[in-house]
């Protein structure tokens, strides 16, 4: 089954075109040519468990189930989509499902993206930031945040930097989600 025909993913589809705009125009702001990256995997975000269970399992009809794992004190699982989501000229593979967590998001819908910037993990954040302008740097209402999420499995430091405007994010990591979880499957000592 196709992701976008999958009754239980209909308001997901109906956000991409909102998601598609907000981040081209994210991207705009911050003069960060977008075109020769690569994006590793799109993510969601929701404010119910219900919402969750659902994409879940309209995910689960349309992809495989790659991760499922404890990050930041709740669950997120990774699906790998047969037919990938469009955005930009990016094709995503890969889907990001959270569950809800503390934080209370402004929208249920796609949140954000993650762009994979190979290298050592100590300059991934200098690295970022060297790809936006001068002028994007000190938009207002851009925000930065930097973190380094961990599964209970991972072998792999990962370090983020995110980059908002409180509607939508675009995030940078050293490793693709793949590499990530095939960290997980090294760990010898579980």
């Amino acid at each position: 089954m196709n992701w976008k025909t999958n009754q239980a993913l209909q308001d997901i589809v109906a956000d991409l075109p909102r998601f598609t705009q907000a981040l081209t125009e994210l991207a705009d702001r911050l003069g960060l040519d977008i075109a020769p990256l690569d994006a590793d995997h799109i993510s969601l975000r929701c404010h119910q468990n219900a919402t969750a269970e659902r994409w879940r399992k309209g995910f689960e009809q349309c992809g495989e189930l790659l991760s499922e794992n404890i990050i930041n004190g709740r669950p997120i699982c990774l699906f790998k989509l047969r037919e990938p989501v469009s955005v930009a000229h990016w094709q995503f593979s890969v889907v990001e499902l959270p569950w809800p967590g503390e934080k209370r998001y402004p929208h249920e819908g796609w949140e954000h993206i993650e762009i994979v910037l190979p290298g050592e993990t100590e300059t991934l954040s200098a690295r970022a930031l060297a790809l936006l302008s001068d002028d994007g740097l000190s938009q207002p209402g851009i925000f930065f945040k930097t973190s380094s999420p961990k599964g209970e499995r991972e072998r792999l430091p990962n370090p983020t930097l995110a980059v908002t405007d409180g509607k939508v994010t675009i995030k940078f990591h050293p490793w693709t989600l793949e590499e990530i979880v095939a960290s997980e499957a090294d760990d010898t000592t579980m």
